[in-house]
């Protein structure tokens, strides 16, 4: 049993159809989603479509909520407001409907899954640091949680003399130890490295490791201006920032 561990696709079509193709590669046979489907990008029907069709353990995002409803927008930024207020028009009401209902945690098999923090997840807080990971542990009643929320693909492991943080690539999962790891993003990543990121979890052999895909971010580009979404958008997929 092989999980693929994808995180905050942000409605890019092209970078989620190149992952899923990878995962077939990387013979997974299982899915999970971290949230945040939608908003950002220009194919959020297309996206939250797949996502629904894989019949996967999904939770929700900041974005998705925000997508799914009518609330304030007070709490982001300029670029993020304008593109879910364009996200909400390209929804329908079903889809809306499903967003809502989903939870904000899950435990999928031997691990649980949140979009931004155990401790308090509907208020999604950041984990960018050994501390904010350390609140989430103290909640975490699994060895393994996947978090999403940063763009950021980290690992912070709790071991007997405390928790340890940094990037990773191969992760050998051990007994007595917590492990709090951001899968990086799909859509959107924010490392200054553009290739779409994820993380299978192989549960046989104890082993997770994070995946980069080069995609045509050229192709989300266009559409992102075709939409009217705003320019920088665009631009900070070349980047990865």
């Amino acid at each position: 049993m092989k999980y693929a561990i994808l995180g905050d696709i942000h409605s890019n079509l092209e970078a989620l159809q190149t992952v899923l193709a990878h995962t077939k590669a990387q013979n997974c046979t299982h899915y999970v989603s971290l949230g945040d489907v939608v908003g950002y990008g220009p194919n959020p029907k297309e996206c939250l479509d797949i996502i629904r069709a894989l019949d996967c353990p999904v939770i929700m995002g900041n974005h998705d909520e925000y997508c799914a409803s009518v609330l304030e927008l007070t709490g982001f930024n300029p670029m993020a407001a304008e593109a879910i207020k364009w996200t909400r028009d390209q929804l329908t009401e079903e889809d809306r409907e499903w967003l809502r209902a989903l939870k904000y945690s899950r435990i999928v098999e031997s691990f649980i899954i949140v979009h931004a923090t155990l401790d308090l997840p509907e208020k999604w807080a950041y984990v960018f640091d050994k501390l904010a990971a350390a609140a989430s542990m103290n909640y975490q009643r699994t060895p393994v949680c996947f978090n999403g929320h940063t763009h950021v693909p980290v690992a912070f492991i709790r071991t007997p003399t405390g928790v340890q943080g940094g990037m990773y690539t191969k992760i050998k999962i051990e007994v007595g130890r917590k492990y709090f790891i951001n899968a990086g993003s799909i859509g959107q990543p924010r490392d200054r490295n553009p290739g779409a990121a994820y993380a299978t979890y192989d549960l046989p052999n104890n082993q997770i490791e994070l995946h980069r895909v080069e995609y045509d971010y050229r192709i989300t580009q266009e559409k992102i201006r075709a939409a009217g979404l705003p320019q920088s958008l665009a631009d900070r997929l070349e980047y990865g920032k």
